[in-house]
Order: structure tokens, then sequence, then C-alpha cells
């Protein structure tokens, strides 16, 4: 049943399918939120090690106002984060039934936040951050924080860079030709191929929701969000409507 399948997805019990089809979902949204993002408001919300490289470049050229800018990027990226972790762990302890749909409830809140109101948001600035900029931000690293701890940190969603770091390594042991016979166990080198299924899956995602994004903002603005929110509401929910055994 479909809705068994959407349940799956944020169940506590994890599989490998399981990891692998909600980091895809997930990296789809984030790189249509990155992507489209950048075309609403001018920034990547979820690349935070060049927010830092440019904190760098702004503090030795002088331009103090954007360092201040790169620094309140990151510390919305951590709060978002940090929420996740603090929603997450209470749920855990005190909740009954899915620990983790309270984070994406709250997503997909943002994101229709974001999509009705974004217009309005960004015209309300802190030093040159708007608070659109800040918003998408938090969501990114809120998101992360939450396939990371679903999938026991074997997946990330909101950047590509580590996944292609990983893909390389995986492609050179592809390719790497063990030519010694009898070579110990311990010394052959062997590519892991579901990890390297996986993160190409995860890349391709991240690609194609990108485009779509760009898309749908070009064409609609900040309403293209909200089919991301009410895919996340679905998600998230579809423990509540499993049917019972």
């Amino acid at each position: 049943m479909p809705i068994n399948y959407l349940a799956s997805l944020t169940a506590q019990e994890r599989s490998a399918r399981a990891n692998l089809h909600l980091g895809t979902c997930l990296a789809f949204v984030a790189g249509a939120l990155n992507a489209g993002g950048f075309l609403a408001i001018g920034q990547y919300t979820s690349h935070m090690t060049g927010m830092l490289s440019s904190a760098a470049d702004n503090l030795v050229l002088g331009h103090f106002p954007l360092v201040v800018t790169a620094f309140l990027s990151i510390l919305a990226f951590a709060l978002g984060a940090a929420t996740t972790a603090v929603m997450v762990n209470y749920a855990r302890r005190n909740l009954r039934g899915n620990p983790y749909m309270p984070a994406l409830l709250t997503e997909s809140v943002l994101l229709l936040v974001f999509g009705l109101m974004g217009a309005n948001l960004q015209m309300h600035e802190l030093v040159d951050l708007s608070v659109t900029a800040a918003l998408l931000c938090y969501v990114m690293g809120l998101q992360n924080a939450l396939v990371t701890k679903i999938s026991n940190a074997e997946i990330r969603t909101t950047h590509v860079t580590g996944l292609f770091t990983d893909i390389g390594i995986e492609l050179g042991k592809l390719f790497y030709w063990n030519r010694a016979e009898g070579i110990e166990r311990d010394h052959f080198v062997a590519a892991n191929r579901t990890k390297l299924r996986v993160h190409l899956s995860l890349v391709v995602s991240f690609f194609v929701g990108g485009v779509a994004g760009a898309l749908g903002f070009k064409q609609v603005g900040f309403s293209a969000t909200i089919p991301l929110a009410i895919g996340l509401v679905v998600m998230s929910s579809a423990p509540m409507f499993k049917p019972q055994h």
C-alpha cells in the first residue's frame, strides 16, 4: 500500500532501501531550494563552506557588512540543525509514535511560509541578509540534520561536496588493479558498489531538483515551494494513517 511505503520512509526501524528513498526525496527538495532560491534571492543557502570562505575574503577586503551577513547565514543553518536535534531527542524520550515527524512538519510549514510570504520577507533585512535568505539557511540546516539522524549519518542531502569525494574514492577502488595473485584479503581493494549507487542517486536527485526548482522559481516565483511543502506534509503524516495490525 502507498501509505505503508510512505510511512516506512521515516520509520524508526531503518533499512538501506528506506534511507536511499528518503535521501533522494530530500536531496530533490534541497536541490530545488538551493537552485531556485538563488534565482529568488541571489544567494545559495546550503553551501556553508562557501559562506565561510566568503566571510574570510570580505574580511580581508574590508567589506564588513558582508562578513556579518555570511556569519548570520551560517548561524541560521546551525540553528536549524540544533532545532532538529532538540525535536528528535525530545520526541524519542517523551512522545509516542514517529520521532522525526515534528521536524519534517516544521520544515513543511516553513516552506509554506516561504512560498506564501517570501516576497514580503525579502524586504526585511538585517545588515545585508534578508529574512528570506536566513529562513532558507535555517531550513537547510534543519533538513540536513534530520536526514543525518534518521540514517545514522550515512546520508547528507543539502550539499554534494562530500558525496563527490566519496564517489571519487569508490571509483578509484573500482578501477584499481589488484595484480598480485593470492593477495591477502585485508589488502584487496574493492569498491563498495552499493555506496557508489547511493551517492550517485543523491547527486542526480539534487541536480534534478535544482533544475525543477530553477524552472519553478523562474515561472511562478516563491510559490514554487508550496508543492514541496505539501509533499513533506504527506510524507511526515503518513505514519499516523498507517493501518495498525
